[in-house]
């Protein structure tokens, strides 16, 4: 509970709860205290001790909670068992609604002053408008949710690091967000403090802007991690839903200790729905490994098993990425169709400021596709949309062999001047330092 209100405040509280059940100061003063008391107290000259205060509770019959701090019985765990709720629409991939819910909590929370409660409302509308796509908004939400737990310990503090680095992830600011999730990782495993949730969070995130950077080997390590630290739960919704019933049982009840304990689990059970999405990328990045080695039967298996997850999850942008993935080791099995169709039905969900590593790389592979048919014109708007996106992205690399494709495509139409400035656009990308390179590898769990 959080320190007492004032005792003019207390007073008038008193007097107002005094009146409104037609009590005397006499009758609310006996048999412990006296008139004069009571009337000092309610006038605000006199700090009641605790045990004064139960005793006045027990007469209005009101919680002690609400007399010192002007909370309603029970309102921190109603508000847990709502916030819960919440949860498990987001999980259920209705992210709109769950926002509403979330953004009533959150006022809620506010207006009774319950810190931790409101850092949980601002989290999930953070991974609400992460669903979304409102990446500027997800990252306000994600500040605020840290700055209220800036006194907690890290691990707690994990998640609105890691939503923080993927909202800058998915806006393109690609070394700001392995930046972020580094340094935290870093922090955890030098200090000793070996959360395996906390670990879990930040090594599935830091995969996708490790791949989209170029550091296949610190990517391919991190899913490991990932997969090795991976809680393990049968049936985890069905489980939650159990623990939200039972919750709701015990409050009735009054047991509210018991019925925190319950909703707790819940939640936890909850969160872990939302790392079916972080564990589906560790499965996609299994799947971009074995298409590098030339796996690519394995790779395909993989990277369908990430799209099928992301797809229940509802996650529509990781989900249009993964799609990507899986277009080009299609194409190189052969089915060149499929990934045609695939790709057309996820640029949509791409822009310059959402995806845009990702839309390019669909456009670079719808290109390559378009060469194969000798559709030279429609390849080489593909390339060129492709080259604007990851320009404004910094994907050094990417540029670099996209010019090299580029100039092929013009060299071979005859255009050799223009050829040549695609190459020396794609060198320049190539040498320019510090693009494509990170520093030390952060300190590893005790696995």
């Amino acid at each position: 509970m959080r320190e007492r209100d004032d005792p003019a405040v207390i007073g008038r509280r008193v007097q107002q709860l005094r009146t409104e059940r037609g009590l005397t100061q006499r009758q609310l003063a006996e048999p412990a205290y006296t008139p004069a008391y009571i009337s000092t107290l309610e006038a605000g000259r006199v700090r009641a001790s605790d045990e004064a205060l139960r005793h006045i509770a027990a007469r209005l019959g009101v919680a002690f909670e609400e007399l010192a701090v002007g909370r309603p019985a029970h309102l921190a765990t109603d508000l847990r068992l709502r916030l819960t709720e919440a949860q498990r629409v987001l999980a259920d991939g209705r992210a709109e609604e769950a926002a509403v819910q979330y953004a009533g909590l959150c006022a809620e929370a506010a207006t009774h002053r319950l810190g931790h409660e409101e850092a949980t409302a601002l989290l999930g509308l953070g991974e609400c408008a992460l669903e979304t796509g409102e990446l500027a908004r997800a990252r306000e939400f994600f500040e605020r949710a840290e700055a209220h737990l800036a006194d907690e310990s890290l691990p707690v503090r994990v998640p609105a690091v890691r939503g923080r680095a993927v909202s800058h992830y998915l806006a393109g600011e690609l070394r700001y967000a392995v930046y972020l999730l580094e340094s935290t990782l870093d922090e955890l495993n030098r200090g000793g403090l070996h959360d395996p949730d906390a670990l879990l969070l930040l090594y599935a995130s830091v995969i996708g802007p490790y791949m989209d950077m170029g550091a296949h080997a610190r990517a391919a390590q991190a899913a490991e991690f990932a997969l090795a630290l991976a809680p393990q739960a049968a049936d985890p919704a069905l489980i939650a839903r159990m623990h939200r019933s039972v919750a709701r049982t015990l409050l009735a009840e009054g047991r509210v200790a018991e019925a925190d304990a319950s909703l707790a689990k819940a939640a936890e059970l909850y969160r872990q729905l939302r790392l079916r999405t972080e564990l589906a990328n560790c499965h996609w990045m299994r799947g971009y490994v074995c298409a590098q080695n030339g796996e690519l039967e394995r790779a395909e298996a993989e990277l369908r098993q990430a799209h099928t997850m992301l797809a229940e999850s509802r996650a529509a942008l990781y989900l249009s990425q993964a799609a990507v993935e899986l277009a080009d080791v299609l194409h190189r099995r052969g089915k060149s169709a499929e990934a045609a169709g695939l790709l057309e039905g996820v640029l949509g969900d791409f822009s310059s400021e959402r995806g845009a590593v990702h839309a390019a790389a669909a456009h670079r592979l719808l290109g390559i596709i378009a060469e194969d048919g000798r559709d030279t014109e429609a390849a080489e708007e593909h390339y060129v949309r492709a080259l604007s996106l990851l320009e404004r992205a910094g994907a050094a690399g990417d540029l670099a062999d996209l010019c090299r494709l580029l100039g092929d495509l013009l060299r071979r139409t005859g255009r050799i001047e223009a050829a040549l400035d695609a190459y020396r656009t794609g060198l320049g990308h190539r040498t320019t330092p510090g693009t494509t390179t990170l520093g030390p590898a952060p300190a590893q769990p005790p696995l």
